[in-house]
């Protein structure tokens, strides 16, 4: 298959940068599906076999990595500011209906993991969105605070993090801090043992310009991040909500409590196994097989 380098303006004038998989097995213009990956994440991370897989079902895609990380734009590098990203979605989606090979009625969006909760803020405000995937979805900054770092810890991590923004206000570089560790104990982003297992893997494999580092404000942005609370106004957009059983990044009763919120039509998939299956072995078969239909579906393949 053949797959085009692709670039267009994000927030900020930020270049933001991907590839367009053309549909195969059907008429132009075609239904199309945008996709971006989760916190860190670029493309390059498994992303491609979902873009094949839906090309393959006669959809466009667009694939995407987020400013300021990996072959996008934007400074400070590492910096993850969800608002910006869910604002970049929208912008893929413009770039997307300005190609005479894509279809503008018929946009698909899809997100995994913190992207997850970027589909659901984006299908909730933007109708030109008629079918969204939440793929294992982020879903509370407030709640990933309370489950992921120990209580006794929260106090040190704010004042880390009050110190950072005063050191940033008086000109100082971004405090920096790792995603993943070896060790379950260090203070990283994510210090859960399979998110080391799976991010050390996938870059080693397939993505060399992943960096197990995030700015320290990184960490204070997606605390204040909070899309499970669109999830009431994505109605009437079909949305399909996958989760994963034993999910400890994110939180799987989280997901659950918000697609109870959602409204008709909706629909569940539960994974059997953690966060990072929906990516790779039978997951991937089953999730991709899933969204695919969700797609095929309601974007009238």
């Amino acid at each position: 298959m053949t797959r085009q380098d692709i670039e267009f303006p994000g927030e900020r004038g930020v270049t933001l940068r991907g590839w367009f998989y053309p549909a195969q097995h059907g008429s132009s213009p075609a239904p199309t599906i945008v996709m971006s990956h989760g916190a860190s994440g670029v493309k390059e991370m498994h992303l491609d076999d979902y873009a094949e897989y839906f090309a393959q079902a006669g959809l466009n895609v667009v694939v995407y990595d987020h400013q300021n990380f990996g072959d996008s734009d934007g400074v400070p590098r590492q910096e993850l500011d969800p608002v910006l990203q869910y604002r970049d979605l929208r912008n893929a989606i413009t770039y997307a209906i300005t190609r005479a090979d894509v279809d503008a009625s018929r946009i698909g969006i899809w997100g995994s993991s913190l992207s997850g909760g970027h589909a659901l803020m984006v299908a909730a405000i933007d109708k030109r969105v008629k079918a969204v995937v939440s793929q294992v979805p982020f879903i509370s900054g407030s709640g990933m605070l309370s489950r992921a770092i120990r209580p006794d810890f929260v106090p040190y991590t704010r004042a880390a993090l009050n110190a950072d923004r005063l050191h940033r206000f008086n000109g100082g570089d971004p405090t920096m801090l790792g995603i993943v560790d070896a060790d379950p104990t260090a203070q990283v982003a994510m210090p859960q043992p399979d998110a080391y297992e799976w991010f050390s893997k996938t870059a080693a494999d397939r993505a060399p310009n992943w960096k197990n580092e995030l700015t320290a404000r990184s960490l204070e942005l997606v605390i204040e991040y909070e899309p499970g609370g669109s999830v009431e106004h994505i109605s009437p957009t079909p949305l399909l909500m996958i989760v994963a059983a034993d999910d400890t990044v994110a939180y799987f009763q989280s997901a659950l409590d918000a697609y109870e919120r959602a409204r008709e039509p909706k629909q569940i998939l539960v994974l059997p196994g953690g966060h990072f299956d929906a990516y790779t072995g039978p997951g991937f078969e089953k999730c991709a097989s899933a969204a695919r239909d969700h797609f095929v579906k309601h974007l009238r393949v």
